[in-house]
């Protein structure tokens, strides 16, 4: 008989003790998991502890605890030391997409595609595209730039994210990185220094190389880059530019708040910097209804702003909109012909399709909100390096405590079967005492395979530790 009875004591989970049949753990397990995925116990309800469940069914305490085990291996609840067991967010559901063959050999939680498979109104664009009459002239050489009506339609998408430019100081690139590679061909020459976050967008890392630009590191904090340390930079080296994602910085999910963008634009000015920002992700905040001031903006429009298309709406539509001050312009009108001669004006037209119908704006509230619901999954796993500024992100930046180099550490858990991308390639400069793990939540294919992925990495970094 239990030591106590809990037949009316209002237990979250209460199987039915009459209609058990042995092996006792798989018909719990099997009730648990149902009474999940039914919706009748939701997401973050906390579970009675399992010596409770155990007096209650009268059964012995090593049967709950392999319930439980069981159904967290299954990524259905998930326990936090010293607080509980509690039921894993999205357990009830299952938000499928479909994936590309890669994400069958593993879990894809390093590349950050956006959710690139969602591409139901994207054809429906460009179906509407074709039959329009205007086709051939998509396909001359006519506005290197851009048409105009593509230019106003990316002006109008800017707007919305906190930049204001006008079609003589906007142009059309194939996707975000075309565009900053001819921003740093344009306006800067071999040798010149960069300044940038410690820890930033890899390709950019390996684009300076290419152009041999020197990049300077800048402490920052949980509100970015230090105006202070920027400065000191400045005084100490001959720093020319500045590259910043001030909205969900690349890799560390920062957002620079106003006051620090103010803070640092007055560095800017001060020292006569040119401004590179990179605004990959400030369209989740506006989809949120949510809006910093760009720093393009803030500084008059004397910088350099680029807005890409691929991660807010589809990564195989390489568009990217680049908006410049007049001091800059001749520069990068000029890096632009000469690079590109022109970005493909048919893309360019699907997505301009797409932000004039109002698709666009539709297609971001929804990759908005699956964002949201995936953060929340990842605070259930790793609840004490959850920061609800960075509720909203494409991707995660997790402190890791594991010996060997990145080059280890991300192929031990491509073996595991899940592929991350360690801080060791986002870092400006060796040498940093603490190890991240970029963990992206757009890219695995399915609420069950960012789960299990984040459950493999969880069990890795245990046992690491």
């Amino acid at each position: 008989m239990p030591v106590n009875s809990f037949d009316s004591y209002p237990l979250t989970w209460k199987p039915q003790k009459e209609k058990l049949r042995p092996p006792y753990y798989k018909a719990l397990a099997g009730d648990l998991e149902d009474k999940i995925r039914s919706g009748l116990l939701k997401e973050g309800t906390k579970l009675p502890p399992q010596r409770e469940i155990a007096d209650y069914l009268d059964l012995n305490y090593t049967t709950i605890t392999r319930v439980y085990d069981l159904c967290k291996k299954k990524g259905l609840i998930y326990g936090t030391m010293g607080k509980g067991t509690f039921v894993s967010p999205h357990s009830a559901e299952d938000i499928t997409i479909p994936a590309p063959q890669t994400l069958d050999v593993c879990i894809e939680m390093g590349a950050v595609n956006g959710f690139g498979e969602y591409s139901g109104l994207i054809g429906q664009a460009t179906h509407r595209v074709i039959e329009k009459g205007y086709l051939r002239n998509l396909y001359e050489y006519s506005y290197p730039a851009g048409h105009p009506h593509q230019l106003a339609a990316g002006i109008r998408w800017m707007e919305q994210l906190g930049a204001h430019a006008d079609c003589e100081h906007t142009a059309i690139f194939a996707g975000a990185q075309n565009a900053l590679a001819v921003a740093f061909l344009a306006l800067f020459s071999p040798g010149d220094k960069i300044a940038a976050d410690e820890y930033t967008y890899s390709n950019f890392i390996e684009l300076a190389k290419l152009l041999h630009l020197v990049l300077i590191p800048v402490r920052g904090d949980e509100k970015g880059m230090l105006p202070e340390e920027l400065q000191k930079q400045c005084t100490v080296n001959r720093i020319k530019g500045i590259y910043l994602i001030p909205t969900c910085a690349n890799p560390t999910a920062v957002s620079i708040p106003a006051g620090r963008r103010s803070e640092l634009a007055a560095v800017i000015r001060r020292n006569d910097l040119i401004l590179v920002e990179d605004d990959i992700s400030a369209w989740l905040h506006a989809a949120g209804g949510k809006v910093l001031p760009s720093m393009f903006d803030t500084l008059g429009g004397q910088s350099i702003y680029i807005c890409g298309m691929t991660k807010s709406l589809c990564p195989g539509l390489r568009i990217a909109y680049m908006a410049f001050g007049e001091r800059y312009k001749a520069a990068i009108l000029h890096g632009l012909l000469n690079v590109n001669i022109k970005t493909s004006s048919f893309d360019a037209e699907i997505i301009t399709e797409l932000i004039l119908n109002g698709d666009a704006y539709q297609i971001a509230a929804k990759k908005r909100m699956w964002t949201e619901k995936n953060c929340l999954l990842y605070a259930g796993y790793f609840p004490d390096f959850y920061d609800e500024r960075k509720a909203v992100s494409y991707y995660q930046w997790l402190p890791i405590e594991v010996p060997g180099s990145f080059y280890e550490v991300e192929n031990e858990l491509l073996n595991r079967g899940v592929r991350v991308y360690h801080s060791g390639r986002f870092a400006v400069a060796e040498g940093s005492k603490q190890n991240f793990l970029r963990v992206s939540l757009c890219s695995a294919g399915s609420t069950k395979k960012l789960e299990r992925g984040l459950q493999i990495l969880r069990e890795y970094l245990e046992e690491g530790q």
